[in-house]
């Protein structure tokens, strides 16, 4: 589609097909409003409300809000449940023992299908296991897995036993492993002997060996192992043991352990314009209340329904819609363990035909590189496969373009399944703003308009409210059960972070800019407004990256920006002086690869510089100040036309220009 057709497609507007919204959990947008109005009016009752009707609670809680220590707020302190039975023993009690929890369709293509009874057991089993190796509630277990029911299930049995978990994405290399173990002052590590993505075994108990041999890990006491693929790997003797062997002698029951509702459920580390990642602290009730929430209002989930979120778990999205919002719905979901262009790139065409999925919820960034795909091969495109089955469709990590909300909607939904574009956060623990399949008339790129009791708003630097139209910095105005409760172990940085004192230190600061519809009010977030990367879909600092390059023996100095990519939505510029002569020709092609390689193993493959440049030196101010801003002009491509005065060195940007 040409650029001038995509500019036109934004003005389209797609209504909920009549027959979706009818049958809708929230159907039309009079329903919307009366929600929104209800939150408007009785705040704590509407949340109240909800987390009385939809969560099975052990002690019912008297108090539903308190922001007595903001922005430290609480929800529903006084009550106590355990997420796990919200998400399993529920299920075998309602009727659902005997319903499909999940379809794992393996990396070579066997499928396993696994009942809310089996799952149940396989959790009480593994929750068993952890406890008789002395694990217990407020302990912090890493987890470390590839895309599997036992990922799952390792994450339900911590929950089960009121134990923390971190899940850390496989992609993740053995340095940021080890800080994400010190950090968490883990007691265990469960991990797999290997992991298979697009017809590859690719090591991870070797990393954890790796990442504990650095030092610092002291905490660990066990390391369990996941046999995936049999892959050979060294037994440290009272230290390591196989999962199987844990569990095979483990009672099939284990009673839940009640947990106050504002329990840490788990900490899920994020990238912060800080070298230093974040620990992102979520509760028990709050988050698992929004899970399932969400579930109901966004993917409008219905008991036949086949979902399938085509995330990992070790990002918050693996979290929230794998791990716990489809299994605290009842829903039978799709497990993938593989990469969407193995054996081919009509894979995930083909397990939609196959498992006749419903509802399906990806990224841009898959879906840009699909449409590659199946520009450049036929067999592949959508068309050739029968997505019949399939009712809504969803977006998420990044704004999608218009022009790949288009051909998803026309090519995948064949123009009769809404597009959910959701705007979400790790810190948001769920969807905030997202249009409801049958209510919200679609505006492609758009995420539309805030969920019932979220108070988002877009507001100048000083949080004074900017009209429609005229884009600023996206906040929300008051707290909500979802949230992120602080950043583990460092609560200053959280009040810095996410309640700066300039917003007066009570209203959550989004870190992303967004602009309103000056008719609709429909929201358009429009970037990151800190040093922090948005690359297919995965958040990265820049300081992070930064501080990688740097610790190279070879680089003297370095800087990081992002820039447009048609595939993944930014990718990772750097700009770096070496502690010897700048490098040309082939010399610089081999110094450019050896630091990408370097950074992968730093951070891991995802952080690796798409670009590098060569330069003499960095643009600064004479007070010595890198000019990101202007880096930025030359990551693009774009002549400078900024006022370069204040440069200490301007010769240097036609230098890094050409290089």
């Amino acid at each position: 589609m040409a650029d001038t057709d995509a500019q036109k497609q934004e003005n389209r507007i797609f209504p909920p097909p009549p027959d979706f919204a009818r049958n809708a959990t929230i159907s039309g947008m009079d329903a919307y409003k009366a929600m929104c109005a209800e939150a408007d009016r009785d705040y704590e009752g509407f949340w109240a409300k909800l987390a009385k009707d939809n969560l099975a609670w052990h002690k019912p809680f008297s108090k539903t809000l308190n922001e007595s220590n903001a922005p430290f707020y609480k929800w529903f302190e006084d009550g106590q449940l355990n997420v796990s039975y919200n998400c399993l023993d529920r299920n075998l009690e309602n009727g659902n023992a005997d319903k499909t929890a999940i379809i794992f369709e393996a990396d070579d293509g066997k499928v396993t299908r696994v009942t809310y009874r089996e799952l149940h057991e396989r959790v009480c089993k593994l929750a068993n296991a952890l406890k008789s190796i002395g694990i217990k509630k407020g302990d912090r277990v890493v987890i470390y897995m590839p895309m599997s029911v036992e990922g799952i299930a390792a994450m339900q049995a911590c929950a089960r036993i009121g134990a923390t978990h971190s899940v850390v994405f496989g992609g993740f290399s053995a340095k940021s492993l080890q800080e994400r173990i010190i950090d968490a002052g883990a007691v265990a590590v469960i991990t797999a002997d290997e992991q298979a993505r697009g017809g590859k075994h690719l090591p991870l108990k070797a990393i954890v060996d790796e990442a504990i041999g650095m030092g610092g890990c002291d905490a660990v006491r066990n390391v369990i192992i996941y046999r995936r693929t049999g892959g050979n790997i060294n037994l440290v003797r009272g230290r390591d043991v196989w999962l199987h062997e844990l569990v095979d002698k483990q009672p099939a029951s284990c009673d839940p352990e009640w947990v106050e509702a504002e329990h840490p459920l788990f900490i899920l580390y994020t990238s912060g314009s800080t070298g230093k990642p974040k620990g992102v602290q979520h509760s028990s009730a709050g988050y698992l209340l929004w899970a399932l929430l969400t579930m109901k209002w966004t993917f409008d989930i219905k008991p036949q329904d086949i979902f399938w979120c085509t995330a990992d778990i070790g990002w918050v999205t693996g979290h929230t819609y794998i791990t716990y919002g489809p299994l605290a719905a009842g829903a039978t979901q799709i497990v993938f363990e593989g990469v969407p262009t193995y054996p081919n790139a009509g894979r995930f065409w083909d397990m939609i035909q196959k498992h006749k999925a419903t509802i399906f919820y990806t990224a841009p960034t898959a879906i840009r590189s699909l449409i590659k795909a199946a520009d450049a091969d036929a067999q592949v495109h959508p068309n050739q496969y029968d997505l019949s089955s399939l009712r809504l469709l969803g977006s998420v990590g990044e704004p999608i373009n218009p022009e790949a909300w288009m051909w998803y909607y026309r090519n995948v939904g064949r123009e009769r399944c809404p597009v959910v574009d959701t705007f979400w956060q790790t810190e948001t623990g769920g969807h905030m703003i997202t249009p409801l399949p049958g209510a919200t008339p679609l505006v492609p790129g758009s995420c539309t308009l805030p969920l019932p009791g979220i108070m988002a708003a877009v507001v100048d630097e000083t949080g004074q409210a900017l009209p429609n139209g005229q884009g600023g910095i996206l906040v929300v105005k008051r707290p909500w059960p979802s949230m992120i409760r602080t950043i583990w172990g460092d609560p200053e940085r959280f009040k810095k972070s996410y309640f700066p004192e300039e917003l007066g230190g009570k209203t959550y600061l989004a870190g992303d800019g967004a602009v309103r519809d000056e008719k609709t009010g429909y929201f358009t977030i429009t970037g990151r407004i800190d040093d922090v990367l948005n690359v297919s879909g995965h958040r990265m600092g820049t300081m992070e990256i930064e501080s990688a390059l740097v610790a190279n023996a070879l680089v003297a100095e370095a800087a990081v920006v992002g820039k447009p990519d048609e595939t993944t939505g930014e990718a990772i510029c750097a700009f770096v002086v070496l502690k010897r002569a700048r490098p040309s020709g082939d010399e610089a092609r081999q110094i450019a690869k050896e630091l990408r390689d370097w950074v992968a193993k730093e951070i891991g493959p995802i952080a690796k510089p798409k670009e590098i440049r060569f330069g003499d030196n960095l643009p600064k101010t004479r007070s010595g100040k890198i000019m990101r801003r202007l880096l930025r002009v030359l990551a693009k491509g774009e002549e400078i036309t900024q006022d370069v005065s204040t440069l200490e060195n301007p010769a240097i940007l036609e230098q890094l220009k050409q290089s």
